[in-house]
């Protein structure tokens, strides 16, 4: 998957104190492109918000010329020009930017990317599907922008984070594995199913998605069958949208869920989307609020 190349070419023609050297950086992306720059980028755009993290952890937010409207973290962001929104990019206000390099996603691979290919930029693809991944492209967004040094001590440090929480529930039987219903929206329902990161975070948290049969990623799903599993732990992304407290509140309010187990035990809570569904570093505070959900008594409980 990771291809990175560094070739320096030394003109033996001149004098040595006078050589003029280039260099060329190679890395292939996680759309299996190999994208190629003949230098370490000085204008950025990214099309993701899970990207823009990932730059401004390693160091890359004055480098950094365009984000979209949904790139709200950290604050510095909110103060870069604006090129629209995630899914709908303005293509010419990013081309207006100059940019040499630009970071963008999965959602972006069938019209977006080919139409500034066709503008003549240059795209970089991030797009991990689980935590592995989200790891792997931090370090290849290290390796394309000369961020190496701080995407490895970035990637170290994440992992012993995950580390320090499977340590604690690795050993747990699965009796002691709570049923988790984790709620992205409530009209319609909707949850992560098995193939999903979600899915890990539950996992590594100590617990058992009550959907991890299902795939397609972020699915609808009836009340009912969530009453038949009886979650011992509804967990709810709230913070997106103009109705970014939703989820809570009917986990919280609806009648026909007042006899499961989580319910009845008050274990209903609340974890910002922005957390457990960003691809980028605080991915792990995400992993770290549902473990604090799920088994509070090793982890502490949620402040």
């Amino acid at each position: 998957m990771i291809l990175a190349m560094l070739v320096s070419l030394i003109m033996a023609c001149a004098p040595p104190d006078e050589d003029t050297v280039s260099f060329q950086i190679e890395v292939e992306d996680q759309m299996g492109r190999v994208v190629k720059l003949e230098k370490f980028p000085e204008r950025i755009i990214s099309l993701a918000p899970s990207n823009t993290e990932i730059l401004f952890a390693l160091g890359l937010g004055d480098k950094l010329v365009g984000v979209t409207d949904f790139c709200d973290y950290p604050l510095e962001a909110q103060e870069k020009p604006k090129i629209g929104g995630f899914s709908t990019p303005n293509i010419e206000e990013v081309v207006a930017l100059s940019p040499d390099l630009i970071f963008a996603s999965q959602r972006h691979e069938e019209e977006i990317l080919p139409a500034l290919e066709g503008r003549g930029m240059t795209v970089f693809g991030v797009d991990p599907r689980n935590i592995d991944e989200i790891l792997e492209a931090i370090t290849l967004v290290g390796e394309i922008t000369g961020q190496e040094e701080e995407a490895s001590q970035l990637v170290t440090e994440m992992s012993n984070r995950i580390k320090a929480v499977t340590d604690k529930t690795d050993y747990l039987p699965q009796s002691q594995r709570l049923r988790v219903f984790y709620m992205t929206w409530d009209d319609p329902l909707m949850t992560a199913g098995g193939d999903t990161w979600h899915e890990e975070l539950i996992v590594k948290a100590g617990g058992i998605n009550i959907f991890q049969d299902l795939t397609g990623g972020h699915v609808s799903v009836s009340l009912e069958t969530v009453i038949v599993a009886n979650p011992q732990v509804i967990i709810t992304g709230v913070g997106m949208g103009t109705g970014g407290d939703n989820p809570l509140q009917f986990a919280l309010t609806e009648p026909r869920l007042a006899g499961v187990d989580a319910r009845i035990n008050n274990r209903v809570y609340a974890v910002p989307t922005d957390l457990s569904g960003r691809a980028g570093p605080r991915i792990v505070d995400g992993l770290e609020l549902f473990a604090k959900c799920i088994h509070p008594e090793i982890f502490g409980s949620v402040e």
